[in-house]
């Protein structure tokens, strides 16, 4: 056969292992549906976004800036996470050299000794070698060389595939992103936690103070027969009782520290804050910006975004399954059945070329398969994407009305405690001049106390509220 005839023949080979992989099977994909409204309802259209805004300019308290800089660099979901960005970027070295030509070296040695009534050893029974030497009964097989393999990558699918690989690395570099923003928000939160609950340590004992001085004059006027021991009782009481509260506020304190030092990857310690001025600070007022901006400034849409792309593409490398696989092999070295022979040159110089052409013919349930998964998956990532919109858009939308609601909230709890407190020094002044009973001085009190923990506790939420906004928003990761 002639070189024109073989490649023509290889030629229609070709063809006809490529048409035959026209029966594809026909599937749907899913354009992922991105429109957000023009703006949020709580606030109008901005172009600034505080999601823009680093971390360490946002947060003004240096002992929450310690402390963030600390989890960042310690936290181990963090280093977990660095090493899956890791992995991910040695698969993209692998499959880029998967469409590369792949070339080994190698040296093999062996032997046989074939059968006398066989064919072969008939043959060699017969066979006399050079210089009339007898043919071995145990015949050497000895080999060195250069061999290489290759699959010419007609269809991309080895291309496409990096690609994916390239896409994925870009998506777990988005998901670490995530993850350093929830943990700034969580750091921020524990924190304000911590501190608010300092507050409450602190107001429960200015009131047990009070309470114990009122004590004293109880005590002072049942001596003069003013009062009677039931209002002593009431009011040792009400001292035990805040007293005993302290202990369950003071384990709260221990639990919030120990939940920072895991957050910043070490063992218990104390934890470094100021929590004498968080009543006089104010939370931020951020820009919300527009809401297409969360499109690129959120990290999980990002990650979602990404997904979609690889699942998209991976469609197109299970599509080229169907397709004819184009390889070359090749070889040279040296080849003989002695080893004083084996460098021989040219005698015992062997090479190796060799075409393949293969496409699956019966039986393609694996591939076909394979195939519809990657479909089923592109729409999965496509719904997974819009959720991930959906999401964001609602999480900061909560989060504006709650940031109003809570404001308003704070001003009216701000005039209750401050009524309470006047309330609180009228009552004792009346007690004293017997112009009102024991139980209305108790009751006032215990008011103020609850009043001003409420106070405290609209306080953090405020802070709280601020800090998932701006999580929300994108920001806590650059």
């Amino acid at each position: 056969m002639t070189t024109t005839k073989a490649v023509r023949l290889i030629a229609l080979a070709a063809v006809g292992l490529t048409m035959q992989a026209c029966g594809i099977p026909d599937m749907m994909t899913k354009k992922a549906d991105t429109q957000l409204p023009e703006q949020f309802k709580q606030t109008p259209a901005e172009q600034n976004s505080s999601a823009s805004v680093k971390w360490n300019e946002f947060f003004d308290d240096p002992n929450l800036l310690s402390l963030i800089d600390t989890a960042i660099a310690n936290n181990k979901e963090i280093n977990i996470a660095l090493q899956r960005i890791s992995m991910a970027q040695n698969e993209i070295q692998a499959r880029k050299g998967a469409y590369m030509p792949f070339v080994s070296i190698g040296a093999a040695a062996g032997g046989d000794k074939t059968g006398k009534y066989t064919r072969n050893g008939a043959v060699e029974e017969g066979l006399p070698l050079a210089n009339g030497q007898a043919f071995p009964a145990f015949l050497g097989d000895y080999q060195f060389g250069l061999f290489s393999t290759w699959e010419i990558d007609i269809w991309k699918k080895l291309r496409n595939a990096k690609q994916v690989a390239v896409l994925e690395y870009m998506a777990s570099q988005e998901g670490r992103n995530f993850l350093l923003t929830n943990l700034v928000a969580e750091v921020a939160h524990s924190y304000y936690e911590l501190i608010a609950l300092d507050n409450q340590l602190e107001n429960l004992a200015q009131n047990i103070a009070i309470q114990k001085n009122g004590l004293k004059i109880v005590e002072q006027l049942r001596i003069f027969a003013r009062t009677n021991s039931l209002a002593v009782k009431r009011y040792q009481a009400e001292v035990a009782k805040n007293q005993a509260r302290r202990y369950e506020i003071e384990q709260q304190i221990t639990v919030v520290e120990n939940r920072i030092n895991t957050l910043l990857g070490r063992t218990p310690q104390p934890i470094q804050r100021s929590s004498k001025v968080f009543m006089d600070i104010k939370p931020k007022i951020l820009s919300a910006g527009i809401p297409s901006q969360l499109l690129q400034n959120r990290p999980d849409i990002r990650k979602a975004e990404y997904e979609l792309s690889a699942a998209e593409l991976n469609i197109e490398v299970a599509r080229a399954n169907f397709y004819p696989s184009f390889g070359i092999k090749a070889g040279i070295g040296f080849e003989a059945f002695a080893l004083k022979y084996l460098i021989n040159t040219p005698e015992s110089l062997a090479a190796m070329v060799a075409g393949e052409l293969v496409a699956p013919l019966v039986n393609k349930n694996a591939i076909t398969a394979e195939y519809k998964n990657a479909n089923a998956k592109q729409i999965q990532a496509a719904y997974e994407y819009e959720q991930s919109i959906i999401n964001a858009y609602a999480e900061v939308a909560n989060q504006l009305s709650n940031i109003d609601k809570l404001n308003k909230n704070y001003q009216l709890k701000q005039q209750q405690v401050n009524s309470l407190v006047q309330s609180t020094g009228i009552a004792n002044q009346l007690f004293k001049s017997a112009r009102a009973d024991y139980l209305e001085v108790l009751l006032t009190q215990r008011d103020a106390l609850e009043a001003k923990k409420e106070l405290i506790e609209t306080k953090q939420k405020q802070f709280s509220a601020m800090v998932d906004l701006y999580k929300a928003l994108g920001g806590g990761w650059q």
